[in-house]
């Protein structure tokens, strides 16, 4: 197999450089809608990032294990040429998409993925704000490699996402020309994706193309101007508790459930889910069933 280059290690100078243009377009030309950059915050999205560097050092190690045991047991072994990349990129996106899907509608998953969606603010700075737990995302992949694709075209195909989904994080480009918009992610599409409006939620989920959406029925157009964040906001900057805030807030629900139905589905439901509380019995009067008047039947 061919050696495939480290996308996202080639990209650092580019994600530098831009982040420092669009701060200082802020600083010239400030937009009274749009937050820009909170240093706060911008420093707390930049310490999960490098944290995520460390922590998925660690997840590759069993990852590529499993990675590597199911590309050994397949028949099936893809060249890296230059129409199959292509395919390979086309199959890492659609699955992309079902996993980013996935960590939205399954609350253990998405205490991994909420840290990408604790800033207040958008800019390019918060794609940085990456979650130090994505030992959850492996399992979506695992067809691929049933397919023949080898793990580390794999991970070639997945750190070209990760890096184009760099330049949809950003309030300073307007809506694309339309054939863009219809087919990718652009930065509009990718606005509404971190939007904590109802309408907006659980809603533009692709990484490179936008198509999948349009498919599954997950798509939503930019109309409103979005109000990033998350329906309840968690106030700190707290590398360490932006990390693992919904991790402590699913161990007290569990904690404080009365059933084993309810301890699951505060796992394994919805962000939103809450167990149906159990109808008020009906009160009895203190001298019991009123005995029928004389001359009444009882029913």
């Amino acid at each position: 197999m061919p050696q495939l280059p480290d996308v996202v290690l080639w990209s650092i100078p580019a994600f530098v450089l831009l982040t420092v243009l669009e701060m200082v377009s802020y600083r010239i030309h400030p937009d009274e809608d749009a937050a820009g950059y909170v240093a706060k915050d911008a420093a707390t999205s930049i310490t999960m990032g490098l944290g995520s560097l460390v922590f998925d050092l660690l997840w590759k190690i069993p990852i590529v294990a499993v990675y590597a045991a199911v590309y050994e047991l397949t028949p099936l072994h893809l060249p890296v040429l230059w129409w199959t990349l292509p395919l390979m990129l086309l199959g890492q996106d659609f699955f992309y998409y079902w996993s980013h899907r996935g960590h939205h509608m399954i609350r253990l998953l998405w205490a991994c993925h909420v840290v990408h969606h604790s800033s207040r603010n958008f800019n390019l700075s918060t794609a940085l704000r990456q979650p130090w737990t994505t030992l959850t995302v492996w399992p979506f992949y695992v067809p691929l490699i049933a397919c023949g694709v080898h793990p580390a075209a794999l991970a070639f195909c997945s750190s070209v996402n990760l890096v184009y989904q760099f330049f949809v994080h950003t309030e300073r480009v307007d809506k694309l020309p339309r054939p863009f918009e219809y087919v990718l992610n652009t930065p509009s599409h990718h606005r509404v994706h971190h939007a904590s409006q109802g309408g907006y939620l659980d809603r533009n989920f692709g990484g490179i193309l936008i198509v999948w959406d349009r498919l599954f029925g997950s798509f939503a157009p930019e109309t409103e101007r979005p109000v990033f964040g998350l329906t309840k906001n968690i106030g700190t900057y707290n590398p360490l508790r932006v990390a693992t805030h919904e991790y402590a807030a699913i161990a007290r629900d569990v904690a404080a459930a009365g059933t084993w139905r309810a301890r699951f589905g505060h796992v394994l439901r919805g962000p939103g889910w809450q167990p149906v509380p159990a109808p008020a019995p009906v009160p009895v009067p203190a001298g019991g069933p009123t005995a029928p008047a004389a001359g009444e039947q009882a029913a």
